[in-house]
């Protein structure tokens, strides 16, 4: 009876022959991808005839110079601004509910749209246009989110002004 295989030998291939296999493998990758190849080549040519390959390859050999620039223009005050900004805006926007958020913008786009009407035709509004326009139901509701809106608007202003003191 042969005695059971206790170890697997794994082949050694000499440098040549790694080299071959490799090259091997990129022919075989050329050809299932030539087309893109093609493409990729066609763009490569289309970016150095009009000289953004150039000044890409500029940027990448001035990486260093580069990154201290965009890091000194990103500590800038007016970018930590935005940044900070942006950050607390996209905090407030996930308490706030999405159908709710859609209405106002939806709102705000018709009204928009109805204020261009009225400011094209040119229409002086006198006191009783403003007293009937304060007895339409769409005017109440929206002067009465508002008015909720400015309320709520004052107490997160008191609260941080509050908050600043101590």
């Amino acid at each position: 009876m042969a005695k059971p295989i206790t170890k697997i030998k794994e082949p050694v291939f000499s440098e040549e022959e790694t080299q071959a296999n490799r090259l091997e493998s990129v022919i075989q990758n050329l050809a299932e991808n030539a087309d893109g190849i093609q493409e990729t080549i066609k763009l490569l040519q289309e970016l150095h005839e009009s000289g953004v390959l150039e000044a890409v390859n500029c940027l990448i050999e001035a990486k260093e110079k580069v990154a201290k620039i965009a890091v000194g223009q990103m500590l800038r005050p007016p970018v930590t601004n935005a940044i900070n900004n942006g950050m607390a805006a996209a905090g407030a926007l996930t308490e706030l509910d999405p159908e709710m958020t859609k209405k106002i913008l939806n709102g705000m786009t018709r009204g928009i749209q109805t204020a261009e009407k009225e400011l094209r035709a040119n229409k002086k509004m006198g006191v009783f246009d403003l007293v009937k326009l304060m007895r339409d139901t769409d005017v109440n509701r929206a002067l009465t989110f508002s008015f909720y809106l400015l309320q709520g608007i004052g107490s997160g202003l008191k609260e941080h002004s509050q908050g600043k003191r101590t």
